[in-house]
């Protein structure tokens, strides 16, 4: 069977509601809904739409991850280091061990890629 080389992300919906691995809400009562809308055959890779609402989560990571703001606003501050915010149109990176707090200011949509 032949793999797709081009994928369309289609409507978001029936995304999975858990906290991510390694994220704990410690202000608010922060919701988040991970829709993964492809994945590369060796599961390396898995890429989608991440939605959350208002408030704020400690996350832990321990993969590499790409993000694409489609909406909402962000303060990110890296534990011990400082804040950074973002918004509709950033892009940016998060490396695989970052540990820090997600403080969603605006209810959030960001496309995501992450290598496993």
């Amino acid at each position: 069977m032949a793999r797709d080389t081009l994928v369309k992300f289609g409507e978001v919906s029936g995304g999975d509601k858990n906290n991510l691995p390694g994220w704990k809400a410690i202000d608010g009562n922060p919701t988040m809904t991970t829709t993964v809308q492809h994945k590369t055959e060796d599961g390396k890779v898995l890429s989608g739409t991440w939605q959350a609402t208002k408030g704020t989560f400690h996350a832990t990571y321990t993969d590499y991850e790409f993000v694409h703001m489609i909406s909402g606003r962000i303060i990110i501050t890296p534990d011990g280091g400082d804040p950074v915010e973002v918004g509709p149109g950033d892009a940016f990176v998060v490396e695989a061990d970052f540990k820090g707090t997600w403080e969603i200011l605006e209810d959030v949509t960001k496309h995501f890629v992450i290598t496993l």
